[in-house]
């Protein structure tokens, strides 16, 4: 089996290109002939096609990269298989995606948005995101390089440290954990919430709207917005010296750093919908607030990043749901009860890395893509 994959490679610390890259490595150390190539580099995959002639490429991105994840092997008679994530609504390609004999969804929750907005389910297969379970491990609090991350983010070591890390905090439930440590802030443990963002203009503004709604709700002195810009290499340390990792998203179709989380051995605050369904157990490995809110469509306008004219109006018949907000009295509950419990802390994570050891290690991952590719498509 000869694999060529797409994403953003070499691999930038954001998720999609993780998602490419812990495949490539994954399909490496089994033995499979796979090389990597950037979704964009038209003439780079042009070369590949030319002289490593694969048997099936395969692009990690959203359905609006069809262009470059679909349409362009085909251009050149190449098999194309999409592993592909969601990002609330499906608006264009539904012809081009039901003609292919597979299509790889992140999890469950995808699969339904895909099927919702009118892709065969039959050719949808769920293969999750996977994690490199060497370097996410439960580290030791008294760690020097644990203890540098806590001294470099102001915390002491008796201070409870809850973490959520995104490329804005507020679609990870950001202002929705904001509110909870409002609501028990004087019942609770000394505590810091550290909210790690990537430096970008959107970030910016968003930002200092979160920090807006921290000085009113009194609780801006807790509340730490870290900026840099950071590797791969530094995640692990900074998940490992967290007590709680907290993310209950307004979109997540996978959920790559609660996963990651869990490997590191700590427990999760989430929602309960969308890809944490399949990711998190509730009361096991983490706290699953319920769903309190979710926001509802009736149209929305694209542009050519969609494969349409600027400014298209796409209006719905049926209103369509783009994002959840969780119960932050579920979440105010579930914090409070974790951050007076160090016990149930450390059985929640330990189990928590059971899981994901078993269920999304990233040889496991590349083991059932070999797996889907030769059963649908009888590629060995």
């Amino acid at each position: 089996m000869k694999v060529l994959i797409l994403y953003d490679y070499p691999p930038s610390p954001g998720g999609l290109a993780t998602q490419g890259d812990l495949l490539y490595r994954g399909l490496l150390e089994l033995g499979i002939d796979a090389h990597a190539v950037h979704l964009e580099s038209e003439q780079e995959k042009e070369w590949y096609y030319r002289w490593f002639k694969p048997d099936v490429v395969v692009g990690i991105g959203y359905w609006g990269h069809t262009p470059q994840l679909i349409l362009h092997p085909q251009r050149y008679e190449f098999l194309a298989v999409p592993w592909l994530v969601a990002d609330g609504y499906i608006a264009n390609y539904q012809e081009i995606l039901n003609k292919l004999p597979l299509i790889l969804v992140t999890s469950n929750w995808v699969k339904e948005m895909y099927v919702r907005d009118g892709i065969n389910p039959e050719n949808i297969e769920v293969l999750p995101v996977g994690c490199d379970t060497d370097i996410f491990i439960p580290f030791e609090k008294n760690d020097p390089k644990i203890l540098a991350v806590r001294a470099s983010l102001g915390i002491s070591p008796e201070q409870l440290m809850i973490l959520t890390v995104g490329g804005d905090a507020a679609s990870k439930g950001a202002q929705e954990v904001m509110q909870a440590l409002a609501i028990i802030n004087k019942e609770a443990p000394d505590w810091r919430y550290i909210c790690k963002v990537w430096p970008q203009p959107r970030t910016k503004a968003q930002n200092l709207l979160d920090i807006e709604m921290a000085m009113h709700l009194g609780i801006e002195k807790h509340i730490t917005y870290a900026t840099n810009t950071v590797s791969r290499n530094f995640m692990p340390y900074l998940i490992g010296a967290c007590d709680i990792y907290a993310a209950p998203s307004r979109l997540e179709g996978f959920g790559m750093p609660q996963v990651e989380a869990g490997a590191c051995e700590k427990p999760v605050i989430g929602i309960r919908a969308m890809g944490m369904l399949d990711t998190l157990v509730h009361n096991e490995t983490a706290f699953l607030a319920e769903v309190a809110q979710k926001i509802v469509v009736n149209e929305v306008i694209l542009g050519d990043e969609s494969g349409f004219e600027p400014f298209h109006k796409v209006q719905f018949k049926t209103p369509r749901t783009v994002d959840y907000r969780a119960n932050v009295q579920d979440i105010a509950q579930d914090l409070l009860t974790l951050m007076n419990d160090e016990n149930l802390r450390k059985e929640m994570g330990e189990k928590a890395r059971k899981r994901v050891v078993a269920k999304f290690d990233y040889r496991i991952v590349a083991k059932r893509f070999v797996q889907l590719v030769s059963d649908k498509l009888g590629i060995i």
